[in-house]
């Protein structure tokens, strides 16, 4: 953030941060038109990346690639957007009217705190382009995700007379069954035209002590995707409605993801939407499973997309990489829409 604050600054470019949480901050970067502002296009690539060794921030060029950690995720979406951004300033190709609003987000990786202090505090924008790695391809939609717990509860008693206590292992096993079958098979009636089905993933399931004793408590974590339509009310009803139709006596239920997630589905007829569509060269916009700062800002008013070098395979991974081409095809991508908007 200083790094990028500083070149800002040399070009005259107006910085100020926006404090998030304690020690970090939002870098908040604004190249104003040159006549009124009727408009405001915003750059959100998130600062932030997943934990590595040591040697994992040294970063390497090797065959027209950067090996490092947050290459692709998303270093190399910083690098185009900013680049671009410093182009407009240094080369007199500001818009007459449409004020470009760069920031850098921080905690995208664990609670996206950074994009939901821009959506709350503002700015909005008619546009936000949020940094991540998608092959260049435009999204405009994106799936939710909703963090459950399911819990059932027993009776502890010695392995010797199981029959003395209420095994809450067993209990959570046709909840299982249901999950991994039924459930699945309902979701896939559910279609999205970019996004596809819903889905459900069995994270983790913990239960007992110790062989010898009977079980008085059993818990999973599920990841569920959401599609444009569902609620974290809605996903909780639907699944409560399956286990009553198949007289599978209710777990408990608890969310243990503390900020909603909700999927992101912005309309791709807008014309601003169309209007990077032609500047990237793409005829359509795709959807895609994860989840990103887009949906935060979305849910803030600004309408989103997604985009930047790289291929979301490569993000987390140990040898990370992205391919410096991609990085300069996004940077000529993100400044011909920008300098077109005049």
């Amino acid at each position: 953030a200083i790094y990028l604050e500083d070149l800002a600054k040399a070009s005259g470019i107006e910085s100020k941060r926006m404090k998030v949480l304690p020690g970090r901050q939002n870098l908040i970067l604004r190249l104003k038109p040159s006549g009124k502002i009727k408009s405001r296009i915003m750059l959100t690539p998130h600062m932030d990346v997943v934990p590595a060794e040591p040697d994992a921030f040294n970063p390497k060029i090797k065959n027209g690639c950067l090996f490092g950690r947050g290459a692709c995720d998303t270093k190399g979406s910083i690098a185009s957007f900013f680049h671009a951004f410093l182009r407009l300033a240094k080369e007199s190709a500001r818009p007459r009217n449409t004020e470009i609003i760069f920031v850098g987000l921080v905690d995208e990786e664990y609670g996206q705190a950074g994009s939901r202090s821009l959506a709350q505090k503002g700015p909005q924008a008619d546009l936000a382009i949020a940094g991540e790695p998608t092959n260049l391809k435009v999204v405009s939609a994106h799936k939710g995700n909703l963090w459950i717990r399911l819990s059932t509860k027993g009776r502890a008693a010695h392995g010797s007379t199981p029959q003395h206590g209420n095994n809450a292992i067993n209990r959570m096993s046709p909840i299982l069954v249901a999950l991994t079958s039924d459930y699945p098979e309902l979701l896939s009636k559910k279609i999205h035209p970019l996004l596809g089905s819903p889905t459900i993933s069995i994270g983790t399931i913990r239960g007992g002590s110790q062989p010898n004793v009977v079980p008085d408590s059993c818990e999973i974590d599920i990841d569920r995707r959401t599609i444009p339509g569902e609620t974290d009310a809605s996903v909780k009803k639907e699944m409560k409605t399956l286990f009553d139709k198949l007289k599978i006596k209710s777990p408990d239920f608890s969310v243990t993801r503390s900020v909603p997630c909700p999927p992101l589905d912005t309309d791709p007829s807008l014309s601003i939407v169309q209007s990077f569509l032609k500047a990237s060269n793409r005829r359509k916009t795709i959807g895609v499973p994860y989840f990103t700062d887009a949906s935060p800002i979305s849910m803030g008013g600004t309408p989103s997309l997604v985009y930047g070098p790289g291929n979301i395979a490569q993000a987390h991974a140990k040898n990370e990489w992205v391919c410096l081409k991609e990085v300069e095809q996004a940077e000529s991508t993100i400044f011909r829409f920008l300098s077109n908007l005049n």
